[in-house]
């Protein structure tokens, strides 16, 4: 065993797994009071759900054997016959890898919770995350970090574009659809519950970040200090970017623009982060800032997919921009481990080609797939919550619980009020039968 490298993974999965539960405060603070219990929780049970199925089948499935280039193979199932104390190329024990690989299974689901959040069925959201990792995201990681189909024809993808925001992000756009919009989308929507939660979570994701990224190395070196800086390259100057966009057309900045902007520089430079340089990264920053501020604000409500907290317009967008332009930047003199340089550095249009159709590969298999899964789940499972619960909010539908007591306080009074109303009226009908008799 390598003690420096995997020191450095140890502390590079723990970074991730921070990632989630800086996530649920990003999106609890971004909700309706009613819905901030339901949102935290959606995104928090992750961490259990998603821990067990990859030991009982994500590895499996991910690394094991190869069934036809799209996913491997249930023989180490529970992790039957896995030798956990082998290393790796980078002197790193098996068992390490599996866990920093774990990890990853935990945050992408939870990317496309706040895209659905305030109207699904927790059930049905539960029921939905299992076949979505066994049948959509194990496959995509062994087809790109495995020995599988889109890296075998030379698709490279240094932390997630593919496997996990491009993914994630489409997740959510197809959900969305299925679902429809919130009954009061775009006419009488409540303010967000806490915005210094959205700092708080967009600061705990950009730390954790680190993790996700130059852990992506797999080893202390040269390759993940250049991941680093790229990383706070490319997330300094989408911060910026959307700022001065808001500025410009706004006039004024916001703070959760600003933490919009941060998320769009760290998904964007994940593809690319171990294979650019510092300028290649800030303008991959920049362009993907860009485009989703462009889909968020102009396009997105034209086309009436009530996609609620953008999981789709920051990681789909900003995913398939990093994904693409990571064929543009790539550079043998930052990692040599590519065979190819981008477009940009003398390599012609084969390696962005192999970027734009692994893009395209992964659209297509993630939306048909889901299409599916959706498809025969809803014929078991209710998908989404009534129009009166989701009024109520589905802190108190779903689970019974809320954020802040002095909402239930508040709904407690509504209450009493109706049935004073109620309770009036009636009176008054009595009364006028009474005089009538008389």
């Amino acid at each position: 065993m390598n003690a420096a490298n995997s020191t450095f993974l140890v502390l590079s999965s723990i970074l991730v797994l921070l990632m989630t539960p800086g996530l649920a405060f990003f999106y609890g603070g971004l909700v309706s009071e009613r819905n901030v219990v339901n949102t935290m929780l959606s995104v928090f049970m992750i961490c259990g759900l998603a821990i067990l199925l990859w030991l009982a089948f994500g590895y499996s499935l991910s690394f094991s054997g190869d069934l036809g280039g799209f996913v491997g193979n249930l023989k180490a199932t529970w992790l039957h016959g896995v030798d956990l104390t082998a290393l790796t190329a980078t002197k790193i024990p098996n068992d390490l890898y599996l866990i920093f690989q774990m990890m990853f299974a935990i945050i992408t689901p939870a990317l496309f919770v706040g895209a659905v959040v305030g109207r699904i069925r927790f059930k049905f959201l539960l029921t939905f995350i299992i076949f979505w990792s066994l049948l959509i995201y194990y496959p995509m990681v062994h087809m790109v970090w495995d020995n599988g189909l889109l890296a075998k024809l030379g698709v490279i993808d240094f932390a997630g574009g593919t496997v996990v925001h491009i993914n994630a992000g489409i997740t959510a756009l197809v959900l969305s659809a299925f679902l429809g919009a919130r009954h009061k989308y775009g006419k009488d929507m409540t303010p967000h519950y806490n915005i210094l939660w959205v700092l708080l979570g967009t600061a705990i994701l950009w730390i954790g970040w680190y993790g996700f990224n130059a852990g992506s190395a797999l080893a202390m070196n040269d390759i993940a200090i250049q991941t680093f800086l790229t990383t706070t390259v490319a997330t300094a100057t989408s911060m910026m970017t959307w700022m001065v966009v808001d500025m410009l057309t706004k006039g004024k900045p916001t703070l959760v623009g600003v933490c919009t902007g941060t998320l769009c520089g760290l998904v964007a430079i994940t593809p690319a982060c171990g294979y650019v340089t510092i300028s290649g990264a800030f303008w991959i920053g920049f362009i993907a800032t860009l485009t989703s501020y462009g889909f968020i604000t102009f396009i997105k409500p034209r086309l009436g997919i009530d996609d609620a907290l953008d999981a789709f317009g920051c990681h789909g967008v900003s995913g398939m921009v990093g994904s693409i332009m990571t064929g543009l930047f790539a550079s043998k003199a930052v990692n040599n481990s590519i065979s190819l340089n981008g477009l940009f550095y003398g390599g012609g249009f084969k390696l962005f080609g192999l970027q734009l159709l692994a893009m395209i590969f992964t659209i297509g298999f993630t939306t048909i797939v889901c299409i599916v899964i959706i498809v025969l789940l809803k014929r078991v499972i209710r998908m989404r919550v009534d129009e009166q619960e989701e009024e109520l909010g589905l802190d108190q539908g779903e689970h019974g619980e809320v954020a802040d007591y002095t909402v239930q306080m508040s709904h407690d009074l509504t209450n009493i009020q109706h049935h004073s109303d109620e309770f009036r009226g009636q009176l008054a009908q009595l009364l006028d039968k009474q005089q009538r008799f008389r």
